[in-house]
């Protein structure tokens, strides 16, 4: 029988700590129980030691373990690309006012774009954010390297009537001029030696901008970022790109901005690098290649040096938010009125005034030929006219019986008088659909009398 483990029936070996049957002299380890120390009276008995590490070591280690477990989870989730967003951020400005003024605020996260107030400038992003697709930036702040970084984002524009420039903003989408593409429903492009065909999306006369979907895109195509005109000052170094003359591809000019103007409910940013025609729909660039204009406006070397003008970024934003400017005239009127031009009406009537001489013009070459028909055969067919008050003989054939036609058995009067009357027809047509479009643009009756006389084709009953 096996003999209970106490003090009074055991002993314990110091030496490997075994409980020891009283009635044994030596543990298997050999230690012998005479050589125990002797026990002191109220003393507990000594505790037997203990195998394996202590509880403190243990608890230390598994601290460490968890701590290690935690910075890898924390490490795993900083590694994660963040997802790219474009996104903008508001100014509260008043209604039909400059939200240019001051500081932009920082652009928010988000998943899509934020629709800014209609009518209000706002920034859109910081220019270190980029579009979603592959955003060009420059190695380094030089300008080659900015050039060098947004050239395969910029896209030659063919309509198949006229050429112009735009940009990607991402593999299926370009911004450039509404007046590049006006009248179109789709379009050629051409960037980094690559074609593409693209259609009209979306189209704003009143900013002059549109966005063109483009078919097949590359998801490798280079795109440039949005930036803000907010941020535009006197003086800062800008760059333009474009296809100057829509021939001379990657033409690249340098200038400043000169400053912000207002165009009706429009911002443009006056610089003084040089834009040229085929330059229209290109960037604008800073200098750390972010795009805060649409090239779209150069003044001819009559007028001034060095002013070319590109419509703030912002106005693209809210045409990709779906958001249009309203504005009550298109940003080149508003341009010349501020500049002491005339107004739209003034504008419009002065149009209508040479489209209505052009038309004069052209009937008064037709009628010197009937002049000279008139000539010839009037004293063989003709017995008598009636008098038209007009600048030309032949216009009695407009009358009722304003022509008697003589017998000759010479020629065939009748047939002549008829032709006579097809080609005088053709010209009074062409005369009193211009005259009713002249009226409808605001040209003046005045006006159009003295272009008549200053051909010779003036008669009392144009105006009847």
């Amino acid at each position: 029988m096996n003999e209970p483990a106490g003090d009074h029936f055991s002993w314990t070996c110091p030496s490997c700590g075994r409980r020891v049957p009283a009635r044994f002299e030596e543990c298997r380890c050999g230690f012998q129980k005479q050589n125990l120390p002797p026990v002191v009276a109220g003393q507990p008995a000594p505790e037997p030691a203990r195998s394996g590490p202590p509880a403190s070591l243990l608890l230390i280690l598994g601290a460490a373990i968890g701590l290690g477990i935690a910075v890898y989870i924390v490490r795993s989730q900083k590694d994660q690309p963040a997802p790219v967003a474009i996104t903008a951020s508001q100014q509260d400005a008043p209604a039909g006012g400059r939200a240019l003024s001051g500081p932009a605020k920082p652009a928010q996260a988000s998943d899509a774009f934020v629709a800014p107030v209609v009518g209000n400038i706002v920034p859109t992003r910081e220019p270190s954010s980029p579009v979603a697709g592959n955003s060009v930036a420059p190695a380094s702040g030089s300008i080659e390297d900015v050039v060098s970084a947004a050239l395969p984002a910029v896209a030659s524009i063919d309509t198949g009537t006229g050429r112009g420039s735009g940009f990607f903003i991402r593999p299926d989408l370009v911004v450039t001029n509404n007046h590049v593409i006006e009248g179109q429903n789709s379009v050629t492009l051409q960037a980094g030696g690559v074609k593409y065909t693209a259609r009209v999306m979306t189209a704003s006369a009143a900013v002059d901008i549109a966005l063109l979907q483009v078919f097949n895109a590359n998801p490798q195509q280079a795109t440039l970022r949005l930036g803000t005109a907010a941020t535009a000052r006197p003086g800062e170094e800008v760059i333009a790109i474009g296809y100057a003359l829509g021939a001379l591809s990657n033409t690249v000019t340098r200038g400043i901005v000169s400053a912000l103007r207002q165009a009706g409910s429009v911002t443009l940013i006056q610089t003084d690098a040089a834009i040229n025609p085929g330059n229209s729909g290109g960037p604008l660039l800073d200098r750390n290649g972010t795009v805060i204009g649409i090239n779209s406006m150069g003044i001819s070397k009559q007028v001034g040096e060095g002013l070319g003008f590109a419509i703030a970024i912002d106005h693209a934003v809210a045409l990709i938010n779906g958001r249009s400017v309203v504005s009550s005239t298109t940003p080149l009127a508003g341009l010349n009125q501020a500049m002491g031009g005339p107004s739209d009406s003034e504008a419009a009537r002065a149009q209508g005034a040479a489209q209505y001489e052009q038309v004069v013009k052209w009937a008064a070459q037709n009628g010197d030929q009937i002049d000279a028909n008139w000539q010839r055969s009037s004293k063989l067919c003709v017995s008598s006219a009636a008098p038209t008050g007009g600048d030309r003989a032949w216009f009695a054939v407009y009358l009722p019986d304003g022509i008697k036609v003589a017998r000759s058995n010479a020629y065939d009067c009748f047939g002549w008088i008829d032709s006579l009357k097809t080609a005088a027809n053709q010209i009074k047509d062409g005369i009193d659909k211009a005259a009713e479009t002249a009226r409808r643009d605001g040209v003046y009756p005045g006006t159009i009398r003295d272009i008549r006389r200053k051909y010779r084709m003036d008669w009392s009953g144009w105006d009847r």
